[in-house]
């Protein structure tokens, strides 16, 4: 008898499993085969390359290194700084300098500028007043790096804004003014200019709108009490030395505001400031007329309500409950308009010839949109828990 205890063939249960797989193999080896020169004929594409802007030229011709897709990056942004960067300029500084025998000439510092009209064959650019600020000479550098010669002719601190004119000529794009009063905290922001010099024109950044209205206390004789609150607005988009006088544009390449500042501190990221457009406008048109902005003058130094502590509108202050807003007086000068017309420190002021003022914003608003020098001024305001009115007879700044 045959004995075929050690000789048995292997278990199909241990076996089994190998063929399909196998046959699997080979299967999809040949489908590969058979089917992939098809598909390279027919230069097929992904579906969601189908749904997007790419087409059948955009396909590197057989026979090349790769079949390699050639994308067009082109997008709304790019086509707007297309259109804008050359109506952005540089702006250059130039002092004299005596040494012991003769002058020379040194840039005093560099700046950025935005061309935003062109007439009677000259050109005309708006900057930022410390930019051009004790210069004996302005330069204006073109996209294409063409020097001009500039004039300023007119240029104001509390602003912060100069006008200067250039030859036209070679001036082929002015910017397009848009509104900063339509503009919404979030929506996309531009800023373009020139960082740190003229090494580092045309640069762009891109943010958003941080925030609308915003005062920024300005200290012009650095003794450190603010002269004056500028209205700006906020932006993360990257705004550094050089940039000043700057484009802050919208997604339409519309002008929004002039780049104007930043909060340099180290532990401050992405707040920088620029000067809104509806601002700008008005300031631009009569420096180009006149040279010089005149104001009315009331002679008080004055906050907003808002930024004293609510506990302090009836400890400090002692006004009625009813009170939601304000600007109160932190200081009168003698023989002013305000002073004559009997205001004191801490009167907190509430309306303005009837209308309601909540803020330095709305004061402002009233004070130089709507009056003049000579203009009479009915002011509404508290001296503590008592409503009082005066009228000031507006002064000519100084």
């Amino acid at each position: 008898m045959d004995d075929y205890t050690n000789n048995s063939p292997p278990s199909r249960k241990k076996t089994g499993w190998i063929f399909p797989i196998l046959i699997g193999v080979i299967i999809g080896v040949v489908v590969v085969v058979v089917a992939m020169p098809t598909l390279m004929k027919s230069n097929m594409v992904p579906q969601e390359w189908a749904n997007s802007s790419i087409n059948k030229n955009d396909v590197v011709p057989q026979g090349e290194s790769s079949n390699f897709v050639k994308v067009d990056v082109s997008t709304q942004i790019t086509d707007v700084i297309e259109k804008v960067a050359p109506a952005v300029v540089g702006v250059v500084n130039i002092q004299q300098q005596m040494d012991f025998w003769q002058k020379q000439e040194s840039k005093a510092g560099t700046g950025s500028g935005v061309i935003y009209k062109k007439e009677g064959g000259n050109a005309f650019v708006i900057t930022n007043h410390h930019v051009v600020d004790g210069a004996d000479t302005v330069e204006v550098v073109l996209s294409n790096d063409t020097h001009i010669n500039a004039e300023i002719i007119g240029s104001d601190l509390f602003s912060d804004l100069a006008v200067l004119r250039i030859d036209g000529k070679n001036i082929d794009q002015v910017i397009q003014m848009g509104s900063s009063d339509d503009v919404k905290v979030g929506e996309p922001a531009i800023a373009i200019g020139n960082p740190l010099g003229m090494r580092f024109s045309g640069s762009v950044t891109q943010g958003v709108i941080s925030g609308k209205q915003r005062t920024v206390p300005q200290d012009f004789n650095q003794d450190g009490r603010p002269d004056w609150q500028a209205e700006v607005i906020q932006t993360d988009a990257a705004i550094n030395p050089g940039n000043s006088g700057g484009a802050l544009i919208n997604i339409k390449g519309q002008l929004i505001g002039i780049n104007s500042m930043k909060i340099n501190e180290a532990a401050v990221e992405g707040i920088g400031f620029a000067i809104p457009v509806d601002i700008v406008r008005p300031i631009v048109n009569e420096l180009e007329k006149k040279g010089k902005i005149t104001r009315p003058y009331l002679g008080v130094e004055i906050y907003s309500l808002e930024e004293v502590p609510q506990t302090e509108w009836d400890s400090t202050l002692s006004l009625p409950s009813g009170v939601k807003g304000g600007v109160y007086v932190w200081s009168v000068e003698k023989f002013s308009p305000a002073d004559q017309a009997g205001l004191e420190r801490l009167d907190v002021i509430t309306q303005v010839d009837g209308k309601e003022v909540l803020n330095m914003i709305d004061l402002r608003k009233i004070l130089y949109q709507d009056k003049e020098v000579g203009d009479d001024l009915k002011v509404t305001y508290y001296r503590g828990s008592d409503k009082q009115t005066t009228t000031i007879k507006l002064g000519k700044q100084r």
